[in-house]
């Protein structure tokens, strides 16, 4: 029997928790499992996770296939670590700020403004120096 790490959805509609089990790889997504080894609570700011990592370490020992999403939760939670003696940074980077399109227009506005300051400012400058370098012409006697 083929054995997967792997999440099963449970909670209210769009209130979404998941249980993270040890199942048949042929079962469905929600139904037999062998094993509950941890839960993950995605919608928490930041996401709970708590993962029995003795029981995930037993499973990946025997050979149970972790899923993507599982593999980063075993990694978080250090079991992972225990199973391979791999390194793994465990902060949770925080979610960047969601924008509305009016405050990215602005920004991008702001960004356009900006750089066409910069390009004026630049082109004033050029236009200083060649009429310094015009001056010093006429002052050592470019008088043709």
């Amino acid at each position: 029997m083929a054995v997967k790490l792997r999440l099963m959805r449970m909670g209210k509609k769009k209130q979404p928790t998941y249980r993270v089990v040890a199942a048949d790889s042929r079962s469905p997504r929600n139904g037999r499992f062998i094993e509950i080894i941890g839960t993950y609570e995605p919608r928490q700011d930041p996401s709970v996770i708590k993962i029995d990592n003795e029981r995930a370490v037993h499973w990946l020992a025997n050979g149970a296939q972790p899923t993507d999403r599982v593999e980063k939760l075993l990694k978080i939670s250090g079991a992972w670590t225990e199973h391979t003696s791999e390194a793994f940074d465990a902060t949770v980077p925080e979610r960047a700020a969601r924008k509305s399109k009016k405050q990215l227009e602005k920004e991008a506005e702001a960004a356009e403004a900006a750089a066409s300051e910069a390009e004026d400012a630049a082109d004033a400058e050029g236009d200083d120096d060649a009429e310094a370098a015009d001056d010093t012409a006429d002052a050592e006697g470019g008088d043709e």
